[in-house]
């Protein structure tokens, strides 16, 4: 091995799978929760201009949903096929995927702006944007300008966390994290640019983590992966490992920019555009809740891609069990307290100019929607479980039948049919979670026993 190698990531990752997950997730809890306050920042900068524009930002926000929901999809497909390849103990496999990974992300990027340019405003439409178009505009129209800068910065994640390593790209959010704080109220305020202003704060950031993450690649050159062109040599097999899992785990995550918009469509016909502001700025309070369930998550993919790949398939079982147990623990303390508290963080993001009128119904959705959060630890630890074994279609039909089927489904049935409003689409959101995680565990526990099995035999 080379002197420069950081192979202590590699040896956590493929050691005690408790410790590895622990390992790995408490600097992706971090990286996640900054990246989650990017949102929020926006949010709590942007509701000075008023709940208009804090309306027409939301708006955008399933179209923001694409471009993060690409980046950490192609991210995953990155950590899958490294990780198994550092399972497996080959590592001229594993720097040809990240190089593999690289040039994928940079086509597909090019590819999404176009399109997003193209619809971007027949997509805000469709989801009756109203007197709030012209703020989603001046705010999009620059963000998908810029995504690729978006996409690239999380897949380079996958990346890092295909070697086992978490606690770089949390460095390079942290910091990035400060850099989008600094500069918001600067942009929006005093160069007097309003929505833009945050549009360009965001994007100077993900070019400052894209700076960092790579000063780490090729300029210091002390990572265990090495992704430079003269490591790269086209192979069929590590393309079809990254996409397998990235692509369907970026359609994954497209779905729930899917179920945004119709839920914002929902949400402005049971009620108005108040609604829409509710979801979208209560929803960023969601995810934050929600961060460390996603985290633990995610380190997940790496654990159980690594085990797979050395052929280590109790580990596997010992690792989804931990991390759904760590999760239903986490979900539970932070629904009493997001529960408990509702109305202080909901004053939060609403206690200046009109977005004052919507104080009570942002504090009525944080009390409710915490009900499914326990559930919710067995779901994710599931999904991502499928990802870590290349089951990548799998986790999808899974997120696709909870948000889309499940959610959605009870959403309008409690909401329309039976007429309890908004309060029932927000109940909708709870059932559907409670139902679709459950099916989750029990799948994803049935399938690692038998892959338990059918090695032991």
């Amino acid at each position: 091995m080379q002197s420069n190698d950081n192979s202590k990531s590699v040896d956590i990752m493929l050691g005690n799978p408790k410790k590895a997950l622990i390992s790995m997730s408490i600097p992706l809890i971090i990286s996640l929760l900054i990246s989650s306050l990017y949102n929020l920042i926006d949010a709590a900068w942007v509701s000075g201009l008023g709940a208009d524009a804090l309306a027409g930002v939301g708006f955008f926000t399933p179209v923001f949903m694409i471009l993060v929901g690409f980046g950490n999809g192609l991210g995953a497909g990155a950590s899958f096929a490294i990780s198994k390849y550092v399972g497996e103990d080959n590592k001229s496999k594993a720097n040809n995927a990240s190089v593999h990974s690289i040039l994928i992300n940079i086509i597909l990027s090019i590819i999404i702006t176009i399109l997003l340019w193209v619809l971007l405003v027949p997509i805000l439409n469709a989801m009756g944007v109203g007197q709030t178009i012209s703020y989603a505009t001046d705010y999009g129209n620059l963000i998908v300008l810029g995504s690729i800068f978006i996409i690239f910065s999380n897949a380079l994640y996958g990346i890092y966390r295909g070697e086992g390593d978490s606690t770089r790209p949390m460095y390079a959010m942290m910091l990035s994290a400060i850099l989008n704080m600094v500069l918001d109220p600067i942009f929006i305020y005093t160069l007097n640019l309003g929505v833009k202003g945050a549009a360009i704060a965001t994007l100077i950031s993900s070019i400052f983590v894209i700076l960092v993450l790579c000063y780490w690649f090729y300029v210091k050159k002390d990572t265990y992966l090495n992704p430079v062109m003269s490591n790269f040599s086209y192979k069929k097999d590590i393309a079809m490992d990254i996409i397998k899992v990235g692509i369907p785990a970026s359609i994954q995550l497209l779905n729930n920019a899917f179920f945004a918009a119709v839920f914002s469509a929902l949400l402005a016909f049971l009620s108005s555009t108040d609604s829409v502001a509710v979801y979208s700025t209560g929803w960023r309070i969601v995810v934050i809740g929600t961060t460390p369930i996603l985290a633990i998550g995610t380190a997940l993919i790496s654990v159980v891609a690594a085990n797979y790949g050395a052929k280590n398939y109790k580990n596997i079982q010992v690792a989804h069990r931990y991390a759904m147990k760590i999760s239903i623990i986490i979900g539970f303390v932070v629904a009493v307290l997001t529960n408990v508290f509702a109305g202080d963080i909901a004053s939060v993001f609403a206690s200046s100019g009109s977005s004052v009128r919507i104080l009570g119904e942002l504090t009525s959705f944080l009390s409710w929607i915490v009900i499914y959060y326990p559930t919710m630890g067995v779901g994710v630890a599931s999904t991502y479980v499928f990802q870590g074994v290349g089951k990548g279609l799998t986790a999808m039909f899974q997120t696709i039948m909870r948000e889309t089927g499940f959610t959605i489904f009870f959403a309008v049935l409690l909401g329309v049919i039976l007429g309890y409003g908004v309060w029932g689409a927000w109940m909708g959101i709870v059932l559907g979670e409670v139902v679709s995680n459950n099916i989750t565990m029990v799948w994803a526990d049935r399938y690692v026993k038998k892959l338990i099995n059918i090695n032991d035999g």
